[in-house]
């Protein structure tokens, strides 16, 4: 590709019109590459551009083979979408849960090309996860015939805190076996792409800003109710990380000052009210036999007294948790993920009433609180969508 062959060098002035022309070019592919196909309208909108120069830059790159430009509707009105031609080009997103990794390829066009899960035994240790992910990642390479060379990056999500700074797995992870792992480098060496690191919950929020509703909203938080509780946080259409990469760990946010000890050596945390991990010991004591969380889903859909009182316990107090959020940062939607999912309005009925009783009423009352429409998927689609908002990737993928 050689859409940005004018870009610097070359002799080509940076204030030239030519070099214009090339920055407004890569504003356009930008947007494709992080956001997926879009309207012109929305690509106006997006980078700033007029609705001329972009329509100028889609003919262009239509003509270069770079992009293809389809009808659709938007707002009511014919519009144009505009699609990048990945040229094959992939993103890999790998998803390491505690009994689980599932990988998914996808094309610059956000296209699924193809996924799948195996499962991990409790209590892996890390090098078993990750070579069970590496093996996975190549029989989906070799099986949809994607030769290496053309795989951009490989995004990694875990159910835990990952200090940023080094890429290493901290303390209150799900998967203590993994604490203290430089996990960047482990994967680097094992798979050989560059990998871009993220805590599971992040990448759910990134996934709903991505695969979501569109327009994405700009403020989102992205609760995710498994074993453990993670929270995602996208402020001003950017994940928000805080200074080192912990912000959003929700789940060891104290709602109460006694009841046992947290693995995180606290008490009272919200994990220990309101995880499935919380749920299945609770309702398997109450039952004398083993409780999955599928039993949970199951259950309750059917109308299981006991089962639907826990569920309520546990999101009145995820709720009351989420109101510190809603009104630190006043966002547009709450999104609950996880492998509760299916229970809709089961679940998010108490969450809302708990959001309701301890936020601010006008934070409260504009704040819409959904269900993530991308089920176990999310986060490894969020992984893959790190790879493709990484800064430098259009200067990569359109150099000659």
């Amino acid at each position: 590709m050689a859409v940005n062959a004018e870009r610097g060098g070359g002799g080509t002035r940076p204030g030239s019109q030519t070099a214009l022309r090339s920055r407004n070019v890569l504003l356009v592919v930008d947007a494709l590459i992080a956001d997926g196909a879009a309207t012109q309208a929305e690509l106006s909108r997006s980078t700033g551009l007029s609705r001329a120069t972009v329509s100028n830059i889609v003919r262009t790159m239509v003509d270069a083979g770079l992009a293809t430009v389809s009808p659709t509707t938007s707002s009511g009105r014919r519009a144009h979408l505009v699609t990048l031609e990945g040229r094959g080009a992939v993103a890999v997103g790998i998803d390491f849960g505690r009994r689980h990794a599932r990988v998914v390829l996808i094309s610059l066009g956000h296209e699924v090309l193809g996924e799948r899960e195996i499962p991990l035994p409790a209590g892996h240790r890390a090098q078993e996860g990750i070579a069970a992910g590496a093996a996975l990642l190549d029989e989906l390479l070799d099986e949809y015939a994607v030769d290496r060379t053309a795989v951009l990056g490989v995004g990694v999500g875990i159910p835990g805190p990952i200090d940023r700074r080094t890429g290493t797995v901290v303390e209150g992870a799900i998967l203590p076996e993994w604490v203290g792992l430089n996990l960047r480098d482990a994967l680097e060496e094992r798979i050989g792409f560059p990998v871009h690191l993220d805590n599971d919950a992040n990448l759910g929020a990134l996934a709903q800003v991505t695969w979501g509703p569109q327009p994405a909203p700009s403020t989102v938080v992205f609760l995710k109710i498994g074993t453990g509780i993670g929270c995602g946080l996208i402020v001003a259409g950017a994940p928000f990380y805080g200074h080192v990469g912990t912000a959003g760990e929700i789940g060891h946010s104290p709602i109460g000052d006694s009841g046992p000890l947290c693995r995180c050596g606290n008490r009272g945390c919200l994990e220990l009210a309101a995880s499935t991990s919380m749920m299945t010991e609770v309702l398997s004591r109450a039952q004398g036999e083993p409780v999955t969380t599928a039993d949970v889903v199951r259950n309750a859909l059917r109308g299981d007294t006991a089962t639907l009182r826990v569920l309520e316990d546990a999101g009145l107090a995820a709720g009351r948790a989420l109101a510190g959020v809603v009104n630190l940062i006043n966002p547009e939607v709450v999104v609950v993920g996880g492998p509760l999912a299916e229970l809709g309005e089961i679940l998010l009925d108490p969450v809302r009433r708990g959001i309701s009783r301890y936020a601010m009423p006008l934070a409260s009352e504009t704040t819409t609180v959904v269900m993530s429409s991308l089920g176990a998927r999310a986060e490894a689609l969020g992984a893959a969508a790190l790879v493709l908002r990484q800064p430098g990737l259009p200067l990569a993928l359109h150099a000659s």
